[in-house]
């Protein structure tokens, strides 16, 4: 799986980078040698912690950390270091929200003045002119990549392994399902899930783990997972709900609907997550 997502190849990157910066170190000022220690120190950390999660930190995005890295490295001495200004293009090209791209911009205009002392009017205006052609590329496939990641993450699953999808994907299950039910004479109701932000993963991942393997587990928002459950009954069904309410945290609210009585034409993700409070509501 680890494959799939490239981490083995990502951390060999960071890995082969960190060296570079370690090689560079020797001869160079102090305030030089501490940057580049630093950009080691965090490349070879970040490479031995790395693995793929479907966790996304809410914290400083690493793009700004590494960014900042970059641009302390050419202050530090411009007159060694300024070839890395072309590192840039490379930092723009990376997925990244728009106040952190326009972090990395200002950052790489400062950079470019920093070296500028360095170069003559005309290699200073081919620089200007090279790295500015090279920001709009690099932006333009960044939002390319966005994008991309943005229509995976409908359609995949959420955790590698586990039968978590995003919440567009139960939009395309119910009428599928309703189908089967209707031709099987099956069951089924939709329960809903209503838990505090900070048990959302490690309560969907114990729903899979109770859930039965062709029963799939969705995600609405950061306090609502959904999931159908498939019985002989409706006495059945509320044996089923009751069972796995008992195995869940004790202050998670739970709502269901019959399948059958969806009408998935009309239905979206926000009106799914915000059911009338009419509708039968169970707690623990």
């Amino acid at each position: 799986m680890q494959s799939k997502y490239k981490i083995r190849l990502l951390r060999a990157n960071l890995l082969a980078a960190a060296v570079a910066l370690a090689l560079w170190t020797p001869a160079t000022p102090p305030a030089a040698a501490l940057a580049l220690w630093l950009s080691v120190s965090w490349l070879f950390i970040t490479a031995l912690l790395l693995d793929f999660s479907h966790r996304r930190s809410r914290g400083l995005p690493w793009q700004v950390v590494s960014g900042g890295l970059l641009m302390c490295l050419i202050a530090a001495a411009p007159e060694r270091h300024g070839i890395l200004i072309w590192a840039w293009a490379a930092m723009l090209m990376l997925p990244q929200t728009s106040w952190v791209a326009a972090f990395n911009l200002c950052a790489a205009l400062i950079s470019a003045v920093m070296v500028a002392p360095q170069l003559d009017a005309p290699a200073l205006m081919l620089l200007l002119c090279s790295l500015l052609v090279l920001a709009v590329l690099a932006l333009s496939r960044a939002q390319q990549l966005i994008d991309v990641n943005g229509s995976i993450r409908q359609r995949l699953r959420l955790i590698p392994g586990l039968n978590l999808w995003a919440g567009e994907q139960l939009l395309r299950d119910i009428p599928r399902e309703q189908t089967r039910c209707e031709r099987e004479g099956v069951h089924a109701e939709v329960f809903i899930l209503h838990i505090k932000r900070h048990q959302l993963w490690p309560t969907a991942q114990k729903l899979c783990e109770l859930t039965y393997d062709f029963e799939n587990v969705y995600r609405l928002n950061s306090t609502t997972l959904v999931t159908l459950i498939f019985s002989r009954s409706q006495t059945e069904a509320a044996q089923r709900r009751n069972l796995l309410l008992s195995e869940l945290p004790s202050n998670t609210m739970s709502e269901h609907l019959e399948l059958i009585n969806i009408e998935p034409a009309a239905l979206t993700v926000f009106e799914m997550s915000k059911l009338p409070s009419e509708r039968e509501r169970e707690t623990v």
